[in-house]
């Protein structure tokens, strides 16, 4: 199986994310988004990673190639038995926090309003995240889950606009579930260039 992936990716990091935690053996090929190749276009046309190719069908989403991972193994129950709380919170990450993340890291594309403002939109879900984190080390469970993974790029993204100003916010609980998944194993192995 071949994963057509880039490095910094978002989406294609958390699909590389799954399948290792999963133990999928996948080949990685590494995209340059601008020599896109053929055989990448072939299966997926639009273009975007990540792609992989299974059973004879293409996954071309992250979260249905994070699924089908999970389906092969999931030792830690990241699927929480198909807990819906999981749904809500990669759906609010990846339609609102994706939006406002986009105007932050970007802001000069959006001169409406300041980096501040865009920022602060953010921060609404923030401190929901802020406030799972109080109840356990992770935002469902005792232990990672589905959710964790799905969001955890989305989240490292924010927190490398203005890293001073991450490392001085109120959230001192979503800084150390991000400290604790940037120095694992499982991310370090999904990062390795």
């Amino acid at each position: 199986m071949i994963l057509y992936s880039f490095r910094r990716c978002p989406y294609a990091m958390r699909a590389r994310l799954a399948l290792r935690y999963a133990g999928v053996p996948v080949q990685i090929e590494e995209v340059s988004l601008k020599a896109k190749p053929a055989q990448m276009l072939a299966l997926s046309p639009k273009g975007t990673v990540p792609v992989l190719s299974v059973e004879g069908r293409v996954l071309e989403e992250s979260l249905d190639i994070m699924r089908w991972a999970l389906a092969q193994h999931d030792p830690q129950d990241w699927r929480l038995d198909g807990d819906p709380r999981i749904d809500a919170l990669i759906a609010r990450n990846d339609n609102a926090f994706k939006l406002h993340l986009n105007h932050y890291k970007y802001a000069e594309r959006y001169p409406e309003h300041s980096r501040e403002h865009y920022r602060q939109q953010a921060e609404v879900i923030l401190a929901d995240l802020e406030g799972l984190l109080g109840e356990q080390p992770y935002l469902l469970a005792d232990h990672p889950s589905l959710a964790d993974a799905a969001l955890l790029p989305f989240i490292r993204q924010f927190a490398g606009v203005e890293p001073q100003w991450f490392a001085e916010a109120p959230y001192p609980r979503l800084r150390a579930w991000l400290q604790g998944w940037l120095e694992s194993e499982l991310f370090k192995a999904i990062m390795a260039r």
